[in-house]
């Protein structure tokens, strides 16, 4: 089984980390640059932004909603990251890191149960939000693009997927 974990709104999660006044309210954060939304929270989308707009004419939406407006902070969000690569290191054989906020986890020599596999799901989004401050969600299948798949619906389920077979047909077609 491999565990897709993947950081919900990183950037902008990193960014409230250390401004706890932040939670629940819309934030986005700019490109280099800072002409291009590159990640932004469930409130800013909310608001009617996506990734990709171009800052300058969606000001006035920024304004009008109040929405917190960060430069990207390259050496925070690398720094989260490898706090939270330390944690799935304590659970998971192997790992591989896919991004700064995605990473594979494998257990190929491990005979758990779906069940047992969701549990190690919720305890690693537990642990991450208790230890690090950032919401995790967690798909887990028999390959990375599956498990990519479960975790795109996990969200749908508590944060955490675990591949069961007889639904897999079914969300293919979805996608």
């Amino acid at each position: 089984m491999i565990l897709h974990c993947d950081g919900n709104s990183f950037y902008a999660s990193c960014e409230q980390i250390y401004r706890p006044d932040l939670r629940g309210k819309p934030v986005i954060v700019l490109s280099n640059n800072d002409g291009i939304i590159i990640a932004l929270n469930k409130e800013a989308k909310d608001c009617g932004l996506v990734r990709g707009d171009v800052f300058f004419k969606v000001r006035p939406i920024v304004e009008q909603h109040n929405i917190e407006v960060f430069s990207s902070n390259y050496t925070l969000y690398a720094d989260i990251s490898r706090r939270i690569t330390s944690i799935y290191m304590e659970y998971a054989p192997e790992i591989e890191e896919y991004s700064i906020d995605e990473s594979f986890l494998f257990f190929n020599n491990c005979n758990w149960t779906n069940a047992e596999f969701e549990q190690i799901g919720f305890e690693l989004k537990q642990k991450i939000l208790k230890e690090v401050g950032i919401r995790i969600c967690v798909g887990g299948a028999p390959t990375k693009t599956l498990a990519k798949l479960y975790n795109k619906n996990a969200k749908l389920h508590g944060g955490v997927f675990i591949y069961d077979g007889s639904q897999v047909d079914a969300l293919l077609e979805q996608t």
